[in-house]
């Protein structure tokens, strides 16, 4: 933020002029949006409208203060406001669904502070989530010319290709809250609840910006032309369709992962503005992938191209885990660094496991 723009609001406050700083606080909001701090600017922006609410019922209750201690009661006050807006918002995302019968969390928030984000993709799948991302923090301008930004995704491909990364990555550099959807505690075996739980995960959802994540959502999403599928299941899926037709996120997103896409509705796929297959890493990022995660180790000789050769067909969870097992190796052996051995060694393990 400029200091220019910082000193004018502090003089406002001081002078509690009322029209200055909400003009100021207008600017400072604008200037955030377009550094691409769209939650900061979000929240700002609430705090602002909160603030003006509640300026008539602020300045009856404290008359006598100002009276007595003069001006810096007015900052006192809006930073009161400020702090209750806060605790307010950090309460409502703390009240997550629950299901009516057992009481049991509908969905997982996860903090920040483990959500991974680096990815190592295709430059043309790079590209698609990049969009996605700059789509959503110009998500202002785009509303201002009658222009939606993508808030329904759908990932799919193999598994450990890295479709839950892809989720976790979004809500990194959105800067959204992370709920993922417990199917566990979703589906329920009594006649009409899974698709009551699932209204009622959607509805909380929609109340405050975050990224809501369903992974493996074909299991809530099997298509309804499947002869083995009881009627309760198909029930389900049409109520899944109806809540993504009216789903209208505050400020956030939907990503929605699966490993079965043929086995998904057909009637599914329109729902969503984006549909990103994440494909398995080719030889160059399996490569990036192995050096990446053994960043931290000392290196010897290893011929990667000989390497990747080796792992044909591996997902990126599995390149992880053959460069993981190899480090573990080099240290459990009181080597001073990894070499090409350590890597054979544990690609053999993981294809051992596949049969």
């Amino acid at each position: 933020m400029k200091a220019e723009l910082l000193k004018r609001l502090f003089r406002a406050i001081a002078v509690d002029d009322r029209e200055a700083i909400d003009k100021l606080s207008y600017l400072v909001i604008e200037e955030e949006r377009r550094k691409g701090h769209t939650l900061l600017a979000q929240q700002l922006e609430n705090i602002a409208k909160k603030n003006r609410q509640d300026n008539s019922l602020v300045e009856s209750r404290n008359v006598a203060r100002e009276r007595n201690i003069g001006k810096t009661s007015t900052l006192m006050g809006v930073s009161e406001a400020l702090a209750g807006t806060l605790v307010k918002q950090q309460e409502a995302l703390s009240e997550l669904p629950t299901s009516k019968r057992f009481n049991t969390p509908l969905v997982t928030v996860i903090p920040r502070e483990k959500l991974r984000h680096h990815m190592i993709l295709p430059e043309n799948v790079e590209k698609r989530f990049q969009r996605i991302e700059r789509e959503y923090a110009a998500r202002d301008r785009l509303a201002h010319h009658g222009l939606r930004y993508r808030q329904k995704i759908l990932l799919y491909g193999s598994p450990g290709c890295g479709k839950t990364l892809g989720a976790e990555r979004l809500a990194w550099n959105t800067g959204l809250p992370l709920l993922k959807v417990r199917f566990d505690a979703m589906v329920s075996s009594f006649l009409g609840e899974t698709a009551s739980n699932l209204r009622l995960v959607f509805e909380e959802a929609a109340k405050s910006p975050c990224l809501l994540f369903l992974d493996e959502c074909d299991s809530i999403a099997k298509s309804r032309e499947d002869n083995q599928e009881v009627g309760e299941i198909k029930r389900v899926v049409n109520t899944f369709l109806q809540i993504l037709d009216e789903y209208q996120p505050v400020s956030g997103l939907l990503v929605a992962a699966t490993n079965f896409n043929q086995a998904l509705d057909n009637a599914l796929w329109r729902r969503f503005d984006d549909l990103i297959e994440v494909p398995k890493p080719g030889e160059k990022e399996l490569e990036f992938i192995l050096k990446e995660t053994l960043s931290a180790m000392e290196l010897g000789y290893i011929n990667w191209s000989e390497i990747v050769k080796q792992m044909k067909d591996f997902s990126a969870a599995q390149a992880v885990r053959v460069a993981q097992d190899a480090a573990k190796r080099a240290i459990l052996e009181r080597e001073e660094l990894v070499i090409q051995e350590h890597l054979q060694e544990a690609i053999k393990e993981i294809k051992v496991s596949w049969n």
